[in-house]
């Protein structure tokens, strides 16, 4: 009798360890078309890899290297944009009670309903595409909730407010009632998070899920998908192109070009060691923060194939003033009550204040929701601020009338984060980068041609590009177009409000470089939007961090990265994961509050910023601010 309970406990853990050692996922010998009129392309051929639970994988390339193809087929809704999956095996361990082992590739339509969302849930990149605009937040968050796991109403609603508190989504309640159009890019893609997260699913399909967040909100929820996936067991297949996510989440990664693997190890052994030439030049495109340490200047970046000789520090030239902004301040109203009276303000930007020399770059940087895009839009009065003076050359732009505003523009120009919302789909590329000359009337026909021609190769792109439409390119293609015309009247400020941010790492790069060659020749003062740290770091002469609409610290570049001396600015910078595998970031070293509320009742006075000059240059705003207090 003994001997036979020792069989059984023995078989049963030998059982248990056979489901442990039994990968979760395996994709075997995967290939997936895409019909055109040419025939069948393929978007991912002869793909393998497995993942077994509780491990992370992280999948990373570019854009078209068949990364989100890979995991759209492992849930089978390649299907719906166009794919066929023509070969290989899609294997999902369910778990023993609900059939072990399936071939997700020839699963029903029921089986795949019943397993979408509950047993394998998915973070997709752009989450506006992936929440209902006619639903509220709530409404979308408890429906997974009550169809999969069968809560009651308030139950599901209970979860709800759970979930939000847990990826720091800042007064819950009122957000369940809200709608996706209600919340800012970062807030949305926290809400799809939670919707993922809800059902504690096997394995977490995460495509390129902090791409548009902050490094702070960033930081968070690479702790919380971590923290999940320690607790539940739950694997995690995480598609990404920032390598510093990479070196901060993965047990194994997969690097994909082309449609095909071309590298897999272990994270350390990709980081270290690489041995195939495109995850070399993947890694030498990655801005590192903390490699312009010791550096005075801005420089562009050292990349693979290019002239890295030419590589010079970007020193401004000139001590002229090109742009002072003294103290902005931009609210936004909220109606409420039968008659829809303003109620409150937001208040988005408050007394904010500094300039910006000729040839200098000045970054703001902060999180979603600061006031750093808002700022950059009232300057050109796209946004019309309540106070404050903006002077360009010694002028006030705010006393500008529509005709004289107008002219101004000619020297201050925009390029928005998401090129082809900012580019007419229905003209084509040559007729939208000539639009300002036309606009102002500047040159014959002829004159334009010939100016738009030199604008696309001082960008890069092939002159055959002219006669495009932005569909036909690439995301980092579009966003040279969108340099190109906003370079077009030489402005003599340019904001790029978030401009690399949507692009891959080496596309990243690149245009980076581009901005600071344009820099160097042009003389042109730019004013960088950006939340990332690394970027900002290798591009500013100077810094300002921004949090609930204010400027809390501002000063030379070294100054803010090597000795930040507001809290805030310190707990953003520990935040920001670094690109090397043996520098993780833990919980521990995430500090940050609930964020509060940047609504007030109509006729609350803030108290004005007032800083104090901790070494020249260097301005530290005095008292708290935000939850934040200086000792």
């Amino acid at each position: 009798m003994f001997r036979q309970t020792l069989s059984v406990i023995g078989n049963a853990l030998i059982g248990d360890q056979d489901m442990l050692d039994r990968p979760l996922v395996s994709l075997r010998n995967l290939r997936v078309e895409f019909q055109t009129k040419d025939g069948p392309v393929p978007g991912v051929e002869d793909v393998s890899f497995e993942i077994a639970p509780g491990e992370t994988v992280c999948v990373v390339g570019e854009s078209g290297s068949g990364k989100s193809v890979s995991s759209l087929s492992l849930m089978r809704l390649v299907e719906f944009g166009g794919g066929q999956i023509t070969r290989g095996q899609l294997l999902f361990d369910r778990g023993e009670s609900h059939g072990g082992v399936i071939d997700v590739a020839g699963a029903g339509d029921g089986l795949m309903r019943t397993i979408r969302g509950n047993e394998i849930g998915m973070i997709f990149q752009e989450p506006m595409t992936s929440l209902n605009p006619v639903f509220t937040v709530g409404r979308q968050l408890t429906e997974g909730l009550r169809v999969h796991l069968g809560m009651s109403k308030e139950a599901a609603t209970e979860r709800a407010l759970d979930l939000l508190r847990q990826v720091r989504i800042p007064e819950p309640e009122r957000r369940l009632t809200q709608y996706p159009h209600e919340l800012s890019g970062g807030m949305r893609q926290r809400v799809v998070i939670a919707m993922t997260l809800a059902c504690e699913p096997r394995l977490l399909i995460a495509d390129e899920p902090t791409t548009a967040l902050d490094v702070t909100i960033q930081a968070e929820i690479l702790a919380l998908i971590d923290r999940l996936k320690r607790e539940t067991g739950t694997a995690v297949l995480f598609i990404t192109h920032d390598m510093a996510v990479v070196a901060q989440m993965a047990d194994r990664v997969v690097v994909m070009y082309r449609g095909r693997k071309v590298e897999e190890g272990t994270v350390e052994e990709i980081f270290e060691n690489p041995q195939h030439d495109y995850t070399k030049s993947l890694l030498a495109a990655v801005p590192k923060l903390g490699e312009m340490t010791g550096k005075s200047a801005p420089e562009p970046m050292r990349l693979m194939g290019s002239d890295n000789d030419a590589i010079r520090p970007i020193v401004v030239q000139e001590d002229k003033v090109l742009l002072d902004v003294r103290h902005l301040t931009t609210r936004f109203p909220v109606k409420g009550g039968f008659f829809r009276r303003t109620v409150a303000n937001v208040h988005a930007v408050e007394d904010v204040s500094f300039q910006v020399k000729s040839g200098e770059t000045l970054s703001l940087v902060g999180e979603s929701g600061c006031g750093k895009s808002t700022c950059g839009r009232s300057i050109l009065r796209l946004v019309e601020p309540q106070a404050g003076d903006v002077l360009l050359d010694g002028e006030n732009v705010m006393d500008f009338g529509p005709e004289e505003l107008r002219l101004a523009r000619r020297d201050m120009q925009m390029i928005f984060q998401d090129p082809f919302a900012s580019l007419n789909p229905q003209m084509r590329l040559a007729d939208q980068v000539a639009e300002p000359l036309h606009n102002f009337g500047i040159g014959t026909a002829g004159e334009r041609a010939e100016k738009v021609a030199k604008l696309f190769d001082r960008v890069e792109l092939p002159r055959s590009f002219l006669r495009r439409y932005p569909h036909e390119l690439s995301g980092g293609q579009r966003q040279r177009v969108a340099i190109a015309r906003a370079l077009a009247l030489n402005p003599k400020l340019i904001i790029a409000d978030e401009a690399v941010s949507a692009l891959d790492v080496s596309v990243q790069a690149q245009v980076l470089n581009l901005l600071m060659e344009l820099q160097a020749d042009l003389g042109i003062s730019m004013l960088f939007i950006s939340h990332d740290m690394a970027v900002v770091e290798r591009v500013s002469h100077s810094v300002g961090v921004m949090y609930l609409g204010r400027i809390v610290e501002l000063g030379p570049r070294s100054a803010i990265f090597e000795d930040p001396r507001h809290p805030y600015t310190q707990a953003l910078l520990k935040a920001v994961p670094v690109a090397d595998p043996r520098r993780r970031k833990t919980e521990k070293d995430l500090n940050f509050k609930p964020i509060p509320s940047p609504i007030f009742p109509v006729g609350h006075v803030p108290e004005p910023s007032t800083y104090e000059e901790v070494t020249p240059g260097h301005h530290v705003l005095k008292g708290g601010w935000g939850g934040f207090d200086r000792d």
